[in-house]
């Protein structure tokens, strides 16, 4: 009785009990892995003062603000900026703002240098687009508070850098003169501003910086007239280019005078023809002139004459002049050797003589330099040692300093344009395809974090390095394919050419590949990735690939270009240059013998182009020859079509891989009403998760898939810019559900007083499409569902 009483009495408590899932406390918040990057800087300033953290603040080409560690390259802060709101300069101030002007000149904004909040926000107006310049002074104070000069929309603003008031403004445009350099005068409270009326007036201003007051304006005519960019090798002498680019102008605008002295590339023994062209500089007395495939640096003399210098061939990179003690300055000339990078400090105006003269390794996968920047830092014996900043072409960023990189950073992974995923090996039986060694005292560090971990007295910088190695252990990490398929390699292109395999359990860079140019191609562009070879049960044995289409240059006649990569190495199995463009990439659902997709790409003639080029792949696909079909939108002229083969193109040169085409259908849409924003299709290896849909009612309701549905969204043309151009009265959004086979609207909706951008997802039967609500001021969601009614049960 006893006994049946205690069963009873666990039966009971076990029925009451709520079962639940907790976490330790040191697995809170964790995740997978989360990267950040910045992009391929452009502009950076050091701010290296004795008390506190060394850093750089950066801008980048992706729009991106950031301080970064000067020690490890790790990010302070970040800031990402709009689409469209270019940063243009950066500066500090005070020294403890960073200043960025941005948006083409016409935003300027403080950020807090500890922490990188935002202090200020101006916006600058003016009348007419002009080259935004940012300028600092050092030495320009109003009651302990520095000035801001911009000059952007034909107008120089000062503004103050305590709350970004706009003090003064100088309209230059009612004067049809558009600005060049805004120049501070050494130890003064003036500024010269000098620029162009037209192709031949030169003007100089001279201007007090204090209240905006006009001191005096020089204007003298040049009848060669200007071109390009100016470079300024003192404070009151710059050198441009004449009309014909044969000749470089030296204009001086000193004692009130401006006098112009002409030198003839001739002269200075070289030849013009060609492309010539001044690069923007900043360095004191000299300056770079390439021309074609060459660089001349050449100095003002102290008897304003020119004289070349140093003549390179290959390719090099200058920084802009360092101010480093007492008034000396100093610039840096980094030269590609074959491996290795020659980075060499000069003192200014002395091309002769070297501070510092370094040579390092450099992996070849980075490319080539394409900028520098450098910084001074006292010795432990008092002397000047120089570290460089030094963007590379892959658009890594890289610190080297006493002939050794310090730290490096893979920045081109901010500019992912296209991702795909690839399998990863089969682990074999015996065999570990990752062999991961630990040393004794690893493992000892291992444990002990552990145990303090479990005692609740670690630290949080335990508890990070508790997760870290959790995750290193972890099964998601290792080199080798799971039961269920999650463990994947990434493979991302990036804008940089740069092709990166991060492993989906941790984020690692398993390898990576920098696509050179070819001989036939030095600017490849607009970049796709494609799987093209995915090895399954008998062709087990090859390693799977992908392929890379871009095309030479930026026009859709462009010849295209192919790359195949291997994605377990890293290694460009092949590449091609072809005759013809691809202004559409098409993979066939069908392979040859060796797992290899087949591909069509479509020129700008809509002829197709099968690949691989194979009597297998030709045979293969002259079976499905009457099964394939596709569209093409082209948004700018407000048209669908729809395409299929006709026949094999008839020509001079008979080629067995090339077909002509013929169109099906085709949508007009009105231009006067509507214009194409977003257009939409389902992935073409999508698994279905059910074909059917069970109501509350228990009806059957059973789902319409196509793998041939495309989801158009258009909207009316005066709502097809910025949110809030137009009014709610005059904005409309219609979307389209399409088959492409038939060109047949299955469903068409109107959202009145919406406007884009629209981002869709396509999926199974229903599509969701994000966009802005005018009228009700928000961000609104919208759900579509298709059925198909022939199939109901009645």
């Amino acid at each position: 009785m006893a006994i049946r009483f205690i069963i009873l009495t666990l039966l009971f408590l076990s029925s009451c009990t709520i079962p639940s899932l907790s976490l330790y406390e040191d697995q809170v918040g964790l995740m997978d892995w989360h990267q950040q990057y910045i992009g391929k800087v452009k502009h950076a300033v050091f701010h290296t003062q004795k008390t506190g953290r060394k850093r750089v603040v950066v801008s980048t080409e992706e729009n991106v603000i950031a301080s970064l560690d000067l020690r490890h390259g790790e990010i302070f802060w970040r800031h990402v900026l709009g689409i469209n709101d270019v940063v243009d300069g950066i500066d500090i101030a005070l020294g403890k703002y960073v200043i960025t002007l941005s948006s083409d000149g016409s935003t300027l904004r403080a950020w807090n240098l500890p922490d990188g909040q935002m202090v200020w926000e101006s916006f600058l107006r003016g009348s007419k687009h002009s080259k935004p310049l940012l300028l600092v002074p050092t030495n320009l104070k109003v009651d302990k508070d520095s000035l801001i000069l911009v000059s952007s929309k034909g107008c120089l603003h000062a503004v103050s850098s305590i709350d970004g008031e706009i003090l003064w403004t100088r309209d230059f445009a009612a004067e049809s003169v558009e600005v060049q350099q805004v120049i501070q005068l050494d130890e003064s409270d003036q500024i010269y501003v000098v620029g162009y009326a037209g192709s031949s007036q030169f003007h100089a201003y001279q201007i007090n910086a204090m209240n905006g007051e006009l001191l005096n304006h020089e204007t003298a005519a040049f009848s060669g007239g200007f071109v390009g960019d100016v470079a300024l090798v003192s404070s009151d002498t710059l050198v441009t280019l004449d009309t014909t680019r044969s000749i470089l102008v030296t204009v001086s605008f000193k004692n009130r005078k401006i006098a112009f002295q002409e030198t003839h590339l001739s002269n200075l023994g070289e030849d013009s023809s060609g492309m010539v062209e001044i690069l923007p500089s900043s360095l004191t007395g000299m300056f770079t002139v390439k021309i074609n495939n060459y660089k001349l640096f050449i100095r003002l003399t102290s008897e304003d004459k020119l004289e070349v210098v140093h003549k390179v061939d290959h390719e090099t990179v200058v920084s802009d002049a360092l101010v480093f003690s007492e008034g000396k300055e100093a610039f840096a000339v980094v030269e590609h050797g074959g491996s290795k990078v020659d980075i060499t400090v000069k003192p200014g105006q002395d091309w002769n003589n070297n501070l510092v003269q370094e040579s390092i390794e450099m992996d070849h996968q980075r490319g080539l330099v394409h900028k520098v920047f450098i910084n001074n830092y006292l010795r432990t014996d008092r002397s000047h040692g120089f570290r460089a900043l030094i963007v590379m072409e892959d658009h890594s960023l890289l610190l080297v300093q006493q002939g050794k990189i310090v730290w490096n950073r893979e920045d081109a992974l901010a500019s992912i344009i296209d991702v795909t995923t690839s399998e990863l090996p089969v682990e074999k039986e015996g065999v570990s395809v990752a062999k991961v060694e630990h040393s004794l005292f690893e493992w000892l560090k291992g444990h002990m974090l552990k145990l303090k971990g479990t005692l609740m007295l670690a630290s949080p910088e335990d508890v990070a390095a508790i997760q870290a190695i959790r995750l290193k252990s972890s099964e998601k990490s290792k080199m080798t394919r799971d039961h269920n398929g999650f463990r994947k390699l990434l493979i991302v292109l990036t804008k940089a050419r740069k092709i990166f395999a991060l492993h989906s359990g941790d984020g690692r860079v398993v390898w990576s590949l920098l696509l050179h140019k070819s001989e036939a191609c030095d600017s490849p562009t607009e970049l796709n990735l494609y799987q093209w070879q995915t090895p399954h049960h008998h062709a087990m044995d090859e390693n799977p690939s992908v392929l890379v289409v871009g095309r030479c240059g930026v026009s859709s006649k462009a010849p295209a270009i192919l790359s195949f990569v291997d994605t377990y190495t890293g290694k460009e199995l092949n590449s091609f240059d072809l005759v013809h463009s691809a202004v559409q990439v098409m993979p066939l659902p069908f392979t040859d013998s060796t797992e290899q997709r087949l591909h069509l790409l479509v020129d700008d003639d809509r002829r197709i182009h099968l690949y691989p080029k194979t009597s297998e792949a030709i045979s293969i696909f002259q079976q499905e020859f009457s099964n394939i079909y596709w569209y093409s939108v082209e948004a700018d002229n407000g048209i669908i079509k729809g395409h299929a083969v006709k026949s094999k193109c008839a020509g001079e040169v008979l080629d067995d891989f090339c077909f002509e085409t013929r169109v099906l259908w085709s949508i007009i849409f009105p231009m006067e009403s509507e214009k194409i924003i977003a257009a939409v299709s389902r992935k073409q290896n999508e698994v279905v998760h059910t074909q059917a849909k069970v109501t509350s009612e228990q009806d059957v309701m059973y789902k319409y898939i196509s793998k041939n549905l495309l989801f158009v969204a258009t909207v009316a043309p005066k709502a097809s810019g910025h949110i809030g151009s137009a009014d709610p009265d005059e904005a409309w959004l219609v979307v389209y559900l399409i088959d492409t086979i038939t060109g047949r609207i299955l469903h068409r909706m109107t959202h009145h007083g919406a406007q884009g951008p629209v981002h869709a997802v396509l999926s199974e039967n229903w599509v969701v499409y994000h966009y802005f609500n005018l009228r009700a001021h928000r961000y609104e969601m919208s759900v579509t569902e298709i059925y198909d009614q022939s199939r109901a049960m009645f």
